[in-house]
């Protein structure tokens, strides 16, 4: 979301019109700068406001100095609602990623954790061990039982805004690979942990991506911009 206030409060009461009757959970993360407006518009709904990035201390400002960090949609199935914290946009280490995954926990709100590889990285076959490494921080500081109020995310930097995605089976495999390493340390919270697709999704490939066992929705980008095209989304993730 990162249009006008007229465009905005369009593009809301779409979305709640659809959502009355759509069986999947719908989170909208607004810029910082339209928050108390979309909270006011959304109070009454059944769509949750979120943020999209947090500080990784609990006392400290974080102003939001670029508009990627700031846009995007959910469209999830539904088990839960959760608040998206953690961005890998402005060169955040995986050991700052971490701090604010706690540091949002701390402050009671339930991080959507963004993984993924870039493009030279899936071109040289390593995608798993960078998941590997960006989960195993977090892992490490917050512990598995911080995930049983978290949700992860798994977007290929090389599909973020580029038009391309991952194909459904590439994204199976990804989201299986987390799902897994969940699971080994504690079989109710992987086996209950939302794994979301972020990279292009849209209304074209949202049904084969959602129909995979390990892709539990979608972090939705542009196509969120457009209410006829999300409520497209939203009807595949139900």
């Amino acid at each position: 979301m990162h249009g006008s206030r007229a465009d905005n409060a369009r593009l809301l009461d779409a979305l709640i019109e659809a959502n009355d009757a759509a069986p999947c959970d719908v989170v909208v993360c607004a810029p910082f700068v339209y928050l108390w407006e979309c909270g006011r518009a959304l109070k009454d709904s059944r769509i949750a406001l979120v943020h999209r990035t947090s500080a990784p201390k609990r006392k400290a400002h974080s102003p939001v100095r670029f508009r990627r960090q700031c846009s995007r949609t959910l469209a999830v199935r539904t088990r839960s609602s959760a608040t998206p914290s953690a961005a890998r946009f402005i060169h955040e280490d995986d050991a700052l990623v971490a701090r604010k995954f706690v540091a949002a926990q701390a402050a009671g709100l339930a991080p959507i954790l963004c993984v993924g590889e870039t493009l030279e990285e899936r071109e040289g076959g390593v995608t798993p061990p960078v998941v590997a490494r960006q989960l195993d921080a977090v892992l490490g500081l917050a512990g598995v039982a911080a995930f049983a109020r978290a949700i992860v995310a798994y977007e290929p930097v090389w599909a973020i805004g580029t038009g391309k995605n991952a194909s459904p089976a590439q994204a199976q495999e990804v989201h299986a690979f987390i799902r897994e390493r969940f699971l080994t340390r504690d079989a109710t919270i992987g086996g209950a942990l939302r794994l979301l697709y972020g990279g292009s999704v849209k209304a074209a490939n949202a049904a084969e991506l959602f129909g995979k066992p390990d892709v539990d929705g979608g972090l939705v980008g542009g196509a969120s911009l457009q209410a006829d095209e999300f409520v497209r989304i939203c009807a595949a993730a139900a």
